[in-house]
């Protein structure tokens, strides 16, 4: 779920881990409640630490895109501080590819 080797990422997953004092838990229900967005839980000894955002399937450019966003907005509400201009560079690069 988390890996730590950068060979092994999985194409199918992304899992983030938290900063040291915030709850993956309650930034996932910062994102369900405002935005309507599900994000995976951590499981076993990462509950808590880390959510999953799973990119299996039908994923288009502006998904991603939406994706992030609510991410970064949800980041910034549980008081993460977060580069705001991460989903902007985002932008950039899709629109240019």
């Amino acid at each position: 779920m988390l890996c730590t080797n950068e060979n092994e990422h999985s194409p199918v997953l992304t899992a983030v881990l938290m900063p040291e004092g915030f709850d993956a838990d309650e930034l996932r229900g910062i994102i369900l409640e405002r935005f309507n967005m599900s994000l995976g839980a951590g499981l076993s000894k990462l509950k808590g630490k880390i959510f999953r955002i799973g990119h299996l399937g039908d994923l288009s450019d502006l998904t991603l895109a939406g994706t992030l966003s609510g991410v970064q907005m949800g980041l910034q509400l549980a008081g993460i501080k977060v580069d705001p201009s991460g989903v902007e560079a985002v932008l950039d690069i899709l629109r240019d590819t």
